[in-house]
């Protein structure tokens, strides 16, 4: 197969943008890359009619099946009142099965016009409809139930035992008002709605196109609490592998409470980071440190600048993260923490330096880092771990970040630019469905540090900007060396998988402004392409 007529761009190399080349593919993998249109003619020589050649994107934080649930559930994202929320379900009632539950995803009540008030069990009792209800808010931080799952709850001892009274909210009177914050909604998730293989299949289906749309090939997937079984996770996925149905690379991850169930995963799979089929692989141990700066759980070294009485809450000892992660590096898995707040990174950071931990060679992870400081910047450069960041938050978020955390430490908030300095790794990542899945979207927003109106004017802590090039470098090569693939996948280069994408213009010919309007027209893995303007080939 030879692709020809293209022109190149790969972040790590100086292409003149003007140059046509072609590809020689062999195999599935690119043997050559040559300057000029190819002489050769016939069915096997493809025109690219000079359209910009790059590699796909790797998503290294994603929900895919939470985001592929949303196609075949409620999606509340549209959703701006009270009476249109009742509206939406009581619609979707009559196409539900009798014993189903009524979910929603993408709530975003804070904002509703006709409330006072955030929803409650109280409230959703007007629907009587007489089911469970589980509506989670857009960020996946927060849920209110109905009075049918708040009865539940409270007769589950585990519930009780495993989830700090913290993420629970309350009335004025001190009882459960129907709303629950972080730990608590990954339990809910997990033990209560569970998805059966067949349901989980049908949403994963549902998600391909819109990654390939998107030009992304593999993805990094936190898909547990949807599902509850890693066994039936990785079997939807591996099935639909074998009926042809993949044509992404899936790295799953395994999320914990405690350390507990780490040791039942070792116990029960002899599967490690990076094992699996050509396309499933088992990825990272998955482990929430804090919770969110919107609802003041992210843990603060310091109070919140606009709630001083609070500093947000770390959910484990450091004696007891560490015994999780020394455990987990010990056995040959990598590990991926959630740690949004300054104090939350310190404690990772921590848990990575002991002895025991091997950094360099598993690529453990934190996820977010979203607050720093000049001394956790400092002790990243020495341990070098990995930092997904997720750049698409900050369009939405930057005019608050003062707000929560002070005027002092907002230059240290999405400090993109200071990882780059510090030659510490990052990956850009979307957070989807919570974040944009579109990457394009989030190197604008690195680039930019702006929202899509180009608010603020030269954009929010300009000195943290990235450039285009290190943008696109963290979501293409970067996150191949987290799946252990670094030498095979993730170059335009010879020697690598023909995993490319043919886009509608050559990302340093645009200006930076219109990065986000770059549109993905077809998508090729090994060299077969998978994504035309017409769809998903199959």
């Amino acid at each position: 197969m030879i692709i020809d007529n293209v022109r190149l761009y790969r972040p790590n190399k100086d292409d003149d943008p003007e140059q046509v080349h072609h590809i020689l593919v062999e195999n599935g993998t690119i043997s050559e890359i040559r300057k000029g249109r190819s002489p050769e003619q016939g069915d096997h020589v493809y025109d690219a009619d000079q359209r910009t050649i790059m590699t796909s994107v790797t998503d290294s934080h994603l929900h895919l099946l939470r985001y592929g649930l949303m196609k075949v559930e409620l999606d509340l994202r549209g959703v701006h009142s009270w009476e249109e929320l009742k509206r939406e379900v009581r619609d979707y009632y009559p196409y539900m099965e009798e014993h189903d539950w009524i979910i929603g995803r993408g709530l975003e009540d804070d904002d509703f016009t006709d409330m006072d008030h955030p929803l409650t069990a109280k409230d959703l009792e007007e629907i009587h409809l007489h089911k469970p209800m589980f509506f989670m808010h857009r960020d996946g931080h927060e849920c209110v139930v109905n009075e049918t799952v708040l009865n539940k709850l409270k007769e589950e001892e585990d519930f009780l035992e495993m989830v700090p009274d913290q993420f629970i909210e309350k009335d004025e009177y001190g009882e459960w008002n129907g709303r629950f914050k972080d730990t608590a909604v990954h339990y809910i998730k997990r033990h209560f709605r569970a998805r059966p293989k067949d349901e989980a299949k049908e949403a994963i289906e549902a998600a391909i196109p819109y990654l390939l749309r998107n030009g992304i090939t593999s993805v990094h997937t936190d898909d547990l609490n949807f599902i509850k079984e890693y066994s039936l996770l990785m079997e939807s996925y591996q099935e639909l592998e074998k009926e042809g149905k993949l044509p992404v690379d899936v790295f799953l991850h395994y999320y914990i409470f405690q350390k507990e169930d780490l040791e039942h995963f070792l116990d029960e799979f002899e599967v490690r980071s990076g094992d699996g089929s050509e396309k499933v692989k088992v990825g990272a141990i998955k482990i929430f440190l804090d919770g969110t700066q919107r609802l003041h759980t992210a843990a603060m070294r310091m109070p919140y600048h606009d709630k001083p009485d609070t500093a947000g809450d770390l959910i484990y000892s450091q004696q007891e993260l560490n015994e999780i992660v020394r455990l987990a590096s010990e056995n040959g898995m990598q590990v991926a923490m959630h740690a949004l707040g300054d104090r939350a990174t310190e404690q990772a950071i921590a848990a990575l330096e002991q002895s025991e931990v091997d950094v360099e060679k598993l690529k453990h992870r934190i996820i977010h880092a979203q607050t720093l400081g000049p001394d956790l910047l400092d002790r990243m450069r020495e341990l070098k771990p990995y930092i997904e960041v997720q750049p698409s938050f900050l369009m939405d978020e930057y005019d608050e970040k003062a707000d929560w955390v002070g005027e002092e430490l907002a230059p240290y908030c999405d400090a993109f630019g200071s990882l780059e300095t510090n030659k510490i790794p990052y990956t850009l990542s979307s957070d989807a469905p919570i974040g944009d899945l579109n990457p394009f979207v989030s190197v604008f927003a690195a680039v930019n540090r702006t929202d899509l109106n180009h608010q603020p004017e030269g954009g929010w802590v300009p000195s943290e900007k990235l450039t285009v090039d290190q943008s696109f470098e963290g979501f293409t090569y970067t996150p191949r060396l987290l799946e252990f693939q670094e030498k095979s996948k993730g170059r335009l280069e010879e020697g690598y998988q023909a995993d490319f994408i043919l886009i509608d213009s050559h990302p340093l010919q645009v200006d930076p402004k219109e990065l986000h309007n770059i549109r993905v027209e077809e998508v090729w893995v090994k060299g077969n392409r998978v994504y035309s303007p017409e769809g998903v080939v199959s």
